[in-house]
């Protein structure tokens, strides 16, 4: 095993007008004991020479090819590669603020039971969408390992690229799995369930660019129901393993909640019935009015309700009502 500190994993696919950007951000960070792995997965662009000539001007750098095409193959290559005793991501697109790597790099040292640390980011993006800086503001809030584990079937409050862990994680839990969903939220989900530790810095350490490039916008692996399959197998894992006892209720009876609450059946859980604003008694699903819901300790209610604000609002009716998120109910909207 090397003594080497840090393995930064950074893949690129066609990104000449951005790699130099990023490659830069973390050539010039404050900690210096690094390796960077370069990795290429296929470009044909202008990006393999810009790595080449960047790792002759820096030996830190290694340059890596990866033939199979796709993040999930080439972040594999580098974890396989990779020398440090802990791993840094970083996409090509992005940027890394000076301090990112030695302010992670000690937080780990001094808290040996957290596996994963990321940092708050700044969202960069030209786009006329505000999706995405309403997510990084939502993930921006989270930072103890508590709060990560409560809200990590809304979405991983963390923002991918930003993230440093420890290089044994993906020898004990896995790697990236190849397949019809989001690979970073699942491997996360793994980790999770198998009991890491996830914290967040709060301080701004990662810049996360946004273009209509980005694989979040163009790839069918991070829609919607992709996420949600993702979800429903690891929440159902998870409650059949800690909550077997209790009957498990979803708060939303629209549409889109009875369809994601579906997902859930098909990974062998009963629904008892559904909350929603009142009373919809019909013959497919039992309905109760969120009035209705009774003291703590016989169900547990999962929230499958995704409308603006929602969240802030179940979360607190729920908590007013002596309900323990976690442990009586969580999100996953």
């Amino acid at each position: 095993m090397s003594d080497l500190p840090i393995t930064v994993i950074l893949p690129y696919y066609q990104a000449e007008n951005t790699l130099k950007r990023a490659v830069g951000s973390i050539l010039k960070q404050t900690f210096t004991k690094f390796e960077l792995l370069l990795i290429d997965n296929r470009s044909t662009d202008m990006g393999p020479k810009i790595a080449r000539q960047m790792a002759q001007a820096d030996s830190r750098i290694r340059l890596l090819f990866e033939e199979e095409q796709g993040v999930v193959f080439a972040m594999n290559k580098g974890l396989l590669e990779a020398r440090g005793k802990f791993i840094a991501r970083m996409d090509a697109d992005d940027v890394a603020l000076p301090e990112r790597l030695e302010k992670q790099h000690a937080f780990l040292l001094k808290n040996p039971e957290i596996g994963l640390v990321g940092s708050n980011a700044r969202h960069v993006s030209d786009l006329p969408s505000k999706g995405l800086q309403r997510f990084v503001n939502w993930v921006n809030a989270f930072h103890s390992a508590e709060a990560i584990w409560t809200n990590r079937f809304v979405e991983i409050p963390l923002i991918q690229p930003s993230v440093l862990f420890r290089a044994d994680l993906h020898r004990k839990y896995g790697l990236y799995r190849n397949g019809d969903f989001p690979e970073d939220y699942e491997l996360f989900l793994r980790w999770l369930d198998a009991g890491v530790l996830f914290f967040q810095l709060p301080e701004v350490l990662h810049e996360w660019h946004d273009s209509t490039s980005r694989l979040t916008r163009t790839d069918s692996r991070y829609s919607q129901d992709a996420f949600y399959r993702t979800k429903a197998q690891y929440f159902a894992k998870w409650f059949k393993r800690v909550e077997p006892e209790k009957a498990l209720w979803i708060w939303g009876a629209g549409r889109r909640s009875r369809q994601r609450a579906r997902l859930l059946e098909q990974q062998g859980l009963k629904i008892s019935g559904y909350y929603d604003l009142k009373n919809a008694q019909s013959k497919q699903v039992t309905c109760l009015s969120y009035q209705e819901i009774p003291n703590p300790g016989s169900q547990f209610i999962l929230s499958m309700v995704g409308n603006y604000g929602a969240r802030e609002k179940i979360t607190n009716f729920l908590e007013e009502r002596n309900y323990q998120a976690g442990s009586d109910f969580l999100l996953m909207a």
